[in-house]
């Protein structure tokens, strides 16, 4: 049986900091849903052969029509729904996947600027690795703080801002998620770092924003057009 790679997309958080009154992932952006945005990536990238979207409580049906079968996106192979922190979103992703999968590749459906290169060469990596997660470097001097009070100025130079995907051999993933950790990690390297794996890093980009506030929505748009998309 041949190995696959399969990526999910994690799409079931609440944006409370978008302030509207539906999930962040279906508002319009250029006239698309930016989780319809963030899947024609994974569909166009060869070298992904499934995608598993992981969707908020009642949403698998408008993810369906309004998403995947409205964009024909024949790539999603199952919709599933999430939990209450990303966590367990992210298990119930697992549990779907085929087991012809051998590496999977986490991405956020909020982060529709990833581009195929990054997810090829996290794939690549994590092929050799084990495990891949995209990052940045800051660009912003970082200070540690407690109670309103600067602690320590932190050195740049080691610092890097993750995004995602983050790629990992499923066999190594599921061994993670399958030991006792905090729920409330917000980042699934962290889980594989518990393990005593230390993951690689590969560089990602700035353009690879995650819509989170409505001042991204502005950014988003910037973005989009400069890569000439959502012309009239």
């Amino acid at each position: 049986m041949s190995r696959k790679t399969y990526g999910i997309i994690v799409a079931a958080g609440k944006g409370k900091r978008m302030d509207t009154n539906i999930n962040k992932q279906y508002i319009e952006l250029k006239g698309k849903p930016i989780l319809a945005h963030t899947l024609e990536v994974f569909e166009k990238c060869e070298v992904i052969d499934g995608v598993i979207v992981v969707v908020g409580e009642s949403e698998e049906e408008l993810c369906r029509v309004e998403i995947v079968d409205k964009y024909t996106y024949s790539k999603v192979v199952e919709i599933v729904v999430g939990g209450q922190e990303r966590f367990d979103s992210v298990s119930n992703g697992i549990k779907a996947l085929p087991k012809d999968c051998d590496i999977v590749v986490i991405h956020d459906g909020a982060r529709p600027f990833v581009s195929t290169d990054i997810i090829k060469k996290s794939i690549e990596t994590a092929e050799v690795y084990g495990s891949a997660i995209a990052a940045v470097p800051v660009k912003d001097t970082i200070k540690l703080v407690n109670n309103m009070q600067v602690e320590k100025t932190l050195d740049r130079k080691s610092l890097w801002a993750v995004q995602t995907p983050q790629t990992f051999k499923v066999k190594l993933l599921e061994e993670g998620f399958n030991t006792e950790f905090s729920k409330e990690v917000t980042d699934d390297s962290t889980i594989i770092e518990g393990l005593g794996y230390h993951p690689r890093i590969i560089e990602g980009s700035y353009s690879n924003i995650k819509i989170t506030t409505p001042e991204d929505l502005l950014i988003a748009e910037m973005l989009i057009m400069k890569r000439g998309e959502g012309n009239d």
